[in-house]
């Protein structure tokens, strides 16, 4: 946060789990980032971010490349080539769900969905 956002605008979010909302994680946060907003995310919600959505299928094809990557350059080197190896509109998908979501949520009344 402090190298992206040396300006102190930055917002964290976490997701609230058990293990984030621990005494161990709550004390780090407050003395690492004071000077940043935190959003409010209700704990144990359900997961309103697409992330996962892209993270997972780069994870799976970081993974397997030959030779695996061993350094920290090389482990950015396979994530650049495999995130261009994606088809052109692959993020078209997840985004164009939100609004789906969203709904399904507030039908929910912020519990459990099929998503």
């Amino acid at each position: 946060m402090c190298i992206v956002h040396s300006d102190g605008l930055g917002q964290f979010q976490q997701d609230n789990a058990t293990p984030h909302a621990s005494k161990v994680a709550t004390k780090c946060l407050q003395e690492h980032f004071s000077d940043y907003r935190h959003f409010h995310w209700p704990p144990k919600s359900p997961e309103m971010n697409i992330i996962e959505d892209i993270r997972d299928p780069l994870l799976h094809a970081v993974e397997k490349r030959s030779p695996p990557p061993r350094t920290p350059l090389d482990l950015l080197t396979a994530l650049q080539d495999s995130w261009c190896e994606f088809p052109p509109g692959y993020l078209q998908t997840p985004v164009e769900s939100m609004p789906r979501h969203f709904a399904s949520l507030l039908r929910a009344r912020g519990g459990p969905t099929r998503y």
